[in-house]
């Protein structure tokens, strides 16, 4: 098969930007599977395939196959792993089975500790490791809108040329980098700034442009950000990184961030690969990081109580 052909592509997830990815690679000739925990999400990929809503509202339909059984499928040499942070464990173990000896896994998920924990279960040769700005809402399982236009950025990887390829051609901007920690650090520092802060709140982004007191703890959060990449010697793609914060707050003021929508529904956070990334890097370097723990801290036990209170009703 040549590689301009369509090839087989795994995704792990059936979120948001799983969907979104899915259903654009669909479109290009892809045969996608996704692999997912989510019962309902699966289902409905199942029954009526992948459904992509544009920003000028038009809808597309894209045919995939959906399982929970991963053990069931064939051989994949290419996979996307689009879950949740703290998802990367059973991620792990739901490619095993199906990423093939030669394959290679591309984890475009935030924060840091994921990629580690992948390649510590995949062999570092299998995993390539990559960051995303796309954004995508998810309307209910199985159909995604997307936000706007979002770039990859991915470190160098012998395998994972034909992939990147298939997402250029998919509608993705593709950026091959030597050192991806500047682009991870980067979209860490923002998503540290915003969610935790728009989650404890309950306000969208934009809200958080009107809260003086919250931006002084926000600013904060990001200076202890900056200390840790610079002690790391990680040059942020960005040269103010305040400035790149109320652009960001600008551009997706109507948000509800990812973080609020999990506290909002009862489930996991991705707090300990974001805030709590940020504290143990800054604990190893003998950095203060006292406003990114007590974030840290806040978030994991708002996140407890409401998953006791949604179990309580469930």
């Amino acid at each position: 098969m040549a590689e301009s052909e369509g090839f087989p592509v795994l995704i792990v997830g059936t979120g948001a930007l799983a969907c979104l990815f899915g259903a654009r690679l669909a479109a290009q000739g892809h045969a996608v599977t996704f692999v997912g925990r989510w019962k309902a999400g699966v289902e409905a990929l199942q029954r009526r395939g992948v459904v992509l809503v544009e920003a000028d509202g038009t809808e597309h339909r894209h045919s995939v196959q959906a399982t929970s059984d991963p053990e069931a499928l064939p051989r994949h040499r290419f996979a996307l792993v689009l879950v949740k942070s703290w998802q990367t464990e059973e991620a792990v173990r739901r490619l095993r089975p199906v990423l093939a000896p030669e394959g290679v896994a591309l984890t475009l998920q935030n924060g840091i500790g994921p990629q580690e924990i992948l390649a510590r279960g995949l062999g570092a040769q299998r995993v390539a490791v990559g960051v995303t700005t796309a954004g995508a809402t998810l309307l209910g399982p199985g159909r995604v809108r997307a936000a706007g236009q979002g770039e990859v950025t991915v470190a160098r990887h012998p395998r994972v040329g034909p992939l990147l390829q298939a997402l250029v051609r998919a509608g993705f901007p593709v950026h091959v980098v030597e050192d991806v920690r500047a682009a991870l650090w980067g979209k860490l520092l923002i998503n540290v700034a915003i969610n935790p802060f728009g989650a404890l709140l309950g306000v969208p982004n934009g809200a958080l442009l009107e809260d003086r007191t919250a931006q002084m703890f926000m600013r904060k959060a990001v200076e202890e950000v900056v200390a840790v990449t610079r002690a790391l010697d990680v040059a942020l793609p960005y040269p103010d990184p305040w400035e790149k914060v109320l652009q960001v707050l600008h551009a997706t003021a109507t948000n509800r961030n990812s973080m609020l929508q999990d506290l909002e529904r009862g489930a996991p956070t991705e707090i300990d690969a974001l805030c709590g990334a940020v504290v143990r890097q800054a604990d190893a370097l003998g950095l203060d990081a006292s406003m990114n723990r007590v974030l840290w801290q806040m978030i994991r036990k708002t996140a407890a109580s409401s998953h006791k209170f949604f179990m309580s009703i469930a």
